[in-house]
């Protein structure tokens, strides 16, 4: 298995805590959630990680080497630049991927109980599959009966993303995006149509009528976005609750 980690955020709902340090390294349960990202990727099989870095760029490397990456061929993504959003930040790391294996992305502030392991080798022969779920939102990515992607919806404002004609869209089911999803280097020439800096949900729908885009539904998902400094308390009991069952 090869994966992605977005580590790169400014982390500004994690402020005061992103003043000094990244989001990366900020700590839930006694571990900074970059490590518990990499340990869950290590445990389902990862072999290789790319980890792409923004926001005090050189502790999240300090970090990395400190422990010596975990006993990973991790390699980082320097950003430090330009920040490139998480499409962008893809296609910039594209030259550190090996061309033989799909990538397993995931955001460094998910917390879940998803297995890992079973969710890439049941995918691996998609061009790109996204870890959905029936969580509650106002936006979410619309699939037909098949479970292809085919846009993107915000029920707040009426807004609707789709490259395919009312009638499909009228029908496509909804669901709510994980942060966690798989991408084929297949797709990896289509990444040139882009710009340098972009999001994938834009290239996922620019690309879903020519390519299959393929959503993964799983029933039991429990997981949480550590994205706000209210829920670092809530975080850290469910951190120490899905160690236990993955």
């Amino acid at each position: 298995m090869q994966a992605m980690i977005f580590a790169a955020g400014l982390g500004t709902r994690l402020k005061p805590l992103t003043d000094t340090r990244p989001k990366a390294l900020v700590s839930v349960a006694g571990r900074t959630l970059l490590e518990h990202t990499v340990s869950r990727l290590k445990k389902a099989g990862a072999g290789r990680i790319v980890v792409n870095v923004y926001h005090f760029a050189s502790q999240i490397t300090g970090f990395l080497e400190e422990n010596n990456n975990f006993g990973l061929d991790i390699r980082v993504s320097d950003e430090t630049a330009a920040l490139l959003d998480t499409g962008g930040g893809i296609k910039k790391a594209i030259p550190l991927f090996l061309p033989s294996l799909p990538i397993l992305i995931h955001n460094v502030d998910i917390l879940s109980n998803v297995d890992l392991g079973a969710f890439y080798a049941g995918n691996m022969a998609n061009e790109a599959t996204l870890l959905v779920s029936g969580r509650v939102t106002t936006r979410y990515l619309l699939f037909d009966d098949d479970m292809r992607l085919v846009g993107w919806t915000n029920t707040a404002t009426g807004e609707v993303r789709s490259p395919y004609c009312g009638d499909v869209v009228c029908r496509a089911h909804r669901y709510a995006f994980s942060g966690i999803h798989m991408l084929s280097p297949r797709l990896f020439p289509l990444f040139s149509e882009f710009p340098d800096k972009f999001g994938i949900i834009d290239f996922y729908l620019g690309v879903c009528d020519k390519v299959e885009i393929k959503g993964f539904f799983m029933d039991d998902l429990e997981l949480m976005d550590v994205g706000k400094i209210e829920t670092l308390g809530e975080a850290e009991n469910f951190a120490l609750t899905i160690d236990k069952t993955v």
